[in-house]
C-alpha cells in the first residue's frame, strides 16, 4: 500500500498542490525555527540596554550580560510552550478539526511574536515577565504548528 502511494508521487506531474505543500510546510518550519533561535541575539541586546557597566571590579566580559539564569529561562520557556502546544493542539485538531485549530495556532504565533517585539518597560523585571509570557504563547503556537501544518496541504 505504502509503495503504491510513493510510486504515484514519483510519477505525478508538478502541480499547484506541490507548490502549496512546499510553501506551507517549508515556511512554517522556517518561521518556527527563526522564532525559537533568535533569542540569543535578543538577550545580547537586552543585556546592552538593561545591564550596563556599573561595577568596575566585575570582569569586563560580564558587563553587558543578562544573568545566566534569566537567559536560560527565556530560552526554555518557548520550548516548554512548544511541547505543551504539540500535545494540546494535536488532540484538539483530532477532535475539533485541524483547519480550525491550525488557525488558532497561527493567531497565537502572530500575537506571541508581536508581543515579544513590544516587551518594553523601564523596569528590568517587567521586560522579562512580559517577554517570558509572550515567548510561552509563541511556543504554544509553534508547538501547534508542528502536528497541524502537515495536514493543511489538502
Amino acid at each position: 500500500m505504502a509503495l503504491k502511494v510513493l510510486s504515484a508521487l514519483d510519477v505525478a506531474k508538478t502541480q499547484y498542490y506541490h507548490f502549496k505543500a512546499i510553501i506551507i510546510a517549508g515556511m512554517g518550519l522556517f518561521t518556527d525555527s527563526y522564532d525559537l533561535f533568535c533569542i540569543p541575539l535578543i538577550m545580547r541586546m537586552i543585556g546592552r540596554i538593561y545591564y550596563p557597566k556599573v561595577d568596575k571590579t566585575v570582569d569586563p566580559k560580564k558587563w553587558f550580560e543578562v544573568p545566566t539564569v534569566i537567559a536560560s529561562t527565556m530560552f526554555c520557556v518557548a520550548l516548554m510552550g512548544a511541547v505543551i502546544g504539540q500535545l494540546v493542539f494535536g488532540q484538539l485538531g483530532d477532535r475539533v478539526g485541524r483547519r480550525r485549530v491550525y488557525g488558532v495556532s497561527l493567531i497565537m504565533m502572530v500575537v506571541g511574536s508581536i508581543g515579544c517585539g513590544l516587551s518594553l518597560s523601564s523596569l528590568t523585571s517587567m521586560v522579562f515577565v512580559s517577554l517570558g509570557f509572550f515567548r510561552f504563547l509563541l511556543g504554544m503556537g509553534i508547538g501547534g504548528d508542528y502536528p497541524l501544518s502537515v495536514s493543511q496541504v489538502n
